[in-house]
């Protein structure tokens, strides 16, 4: 069989793509303008190289904080143009501020404007070709789905929405209900008689097979597939494509025996990461503490205005290992806001107070958190802190929940910056899903990405 299929570019190779194009067109354009036009400012020579490499890393590090390689964003003109805007700013800032690596301001003050229309245009010319071009529909990856139909539009939907290129056009029902209802629009149902045809007339890029309880994947569909194997086909199994596309590890369709699921980094007991995390740790508590203290007048007079109440709470939490330690925060909610017991927090809770909710949202509530990294209760990244008599409840209704407890808690972490605000069991499992996640692949390269995704949140106001 000849495999045809359409080209199209897996989640890595489009992130690669962006931000290698993004270098390319900007310092292409701003060597364009050297040539055309009696501009010296910035020049791309032997003799000046560093400036163009300190250009990209700063175009790279800012790029990413204002979230320009972030997918579902990268394929919206509107938000790409808000964001272009943004980084291009923040970098020229920051390349005028350092000019022990960056050229010397120039007499004539107008090249600092021409170099940052030329930054801000080669950028917008690129990613509208993006979004024209690679985010058209001719690049999707198009896959072919066995599931049972009862699973059908959760994985569909999961699928969908963690990566917009990525175009389930059909399925092969694998389990006994023949239901003809789903929701799904414009999805092609087959059967499992010639998926050979089925591959080669659809163009299909990959196949994932969904895990059936019934295990109901006949020995003729079970020779196809192997048949489509040996000649190229990409055949994956849908947990493994739900963590790469999402992030997350699908515990809803892990069995019991989870350490076949979770072969958890070795990071978590490696004594030179844990090391350095620990002195990351002191060092990003000792910046974070100080700029509380920065910002502390500001605190106090909006909490005697606004909160009317004691500036700090202390609370219940489980840490590493299950112990409990207590935890230090800023006040955001009214005075004896539990008097009749534990509640979980809404996302527009009415016991937070107004000053409570920009605290919040700036997330400037959780910088007495610090101290507990200080303490070694905590760390700066990991999985969010939860009070003991919500972990009881919890444990018992959501499979593997004990298992964030066996690293340090965070300050922030992959679901604070990736999950919605938690306010059902479903937003709970996601947050779940993230943080067991982070354990899996936690690494300095993870940690350095939350720390970037934590400054885009704080940056756009998007706590909680």
């Amino acid at each position: 069989m000849s495999q045809k299929s359409s080209i199209h570019f897996d989640i890595s190779e489009r992130k690669i793509l962006l931000r290698f194009f993004d270098i390319i067109s900007v310092l292409s354009l701003l060597y364009l303008v050297g040539l055309i036009f009696d501009f010296d400012y910035f020049k791309i020579n032997e003799e000046h190289w560093v400036w163009s490499i300190v250009l990209a890393l700063y175009l790279t590090i800012f790029a990413t904080i204002f979230e320009l390689y972030n997918l579902q964003k990268a394929s919206k003109f509107e938000t790409v143009i808000q964001n272009v805007i943004l980084t291009s700013s923040v970098t020229v800032l920051f390349y005028l501020l350092t000019p022990f690596y960056t050229p010397e301001l120039p007499e004539n003050r107008l090249q600092i404007i021409y170099f940052y229309i030329s930054i801000n245009l080669s950028l917008f010319i690129w990613r509208y070709a993006y979004i024209v071009l690679i985010s058209a529909p001719r690049y999707f990856k198009r896959v072919l789905l066995l599931c049972n139909i009862e699973d059908l539009d959760t994985i569909i939907t999961s699928l969908h929405k963690s990566d917009p290129n990525y175009k389930v056009i059909g399925f092969i029902s694998t389990g006994s209900n023949n239901s003809s209802h789903f929701q799904s629009e414009n999805l092609l149902r087959f059967n499992s008689e010639n998926v050979t045809d089925t591959v080669e007339k659809n163009l299909i890029s990959e196949i994932v097979v969904a895990p059936s309880q019934e295990g109901s994947i006949t020995v003729s569909l079970n020779n196809q597939l192997i048949n489509l194997l040996e000649n190229g086909v990409p055949i994956r199994e849908y947990t493994q494509v739900y963590e790469e596309i999402t992030h997350r590890v699908p515990v809803q369709h892990v069995d019991k025996d989870f350490y076949r699921y979770f072969p958890f980094s070795r990071s978590n007991q490696n004594k030179l990461y844990l090391f350095f995390h620990r002195v990351l740790d002191l060092l990003f508590s000792i910046i974070g503490l100080t700029f509380g203290l920065c910002i502390s007048p500001f605190i106090i007079i909006g909490n005697l205005f606004a909160n009317k109440g004691p500036l700090f709470y202390t609370q219940q939490r489980v840490g590493i290992n299950g112990k409990h330690f207590k935890i230090f925060k800023l006040r955001s909610m009214i005075v004896n806001a539990e008097k009749d017991g534990a509640v979980y927090a809404s996302k527009k809770d009415v016991r937070v107070t107004k000053f409570g909710r920009f605290l919040r949202k700036s997330r400037f509530d959780e910088i007495p958190q610090f101290i507990n990294v200080i303490l070694g209760d905590m760390s700066v990244i990991g999985p969010r802190p939860e009070r003991p008599v919500f972990v009881k409840e919890l444990s018992e209704k959501i499979p593997f929940y004990e298992i964030r407890h066996i690293v340090k808690p965070g300050v922030t972490g992959w679901a604070q910056v990736n999950a919605k605000y938690g306010e059902t069991q479903d937003d709970t499992l996601e947050k779940l899903q993230y943080d067991l996640y982070y354990i899996k692949h936690r690494s300095f390269f993870l940690d350095i990405s939350i720390v970037f995704k934590t400054l885009s949140t704080i940056i756009f106001f998007r706590g909680q």
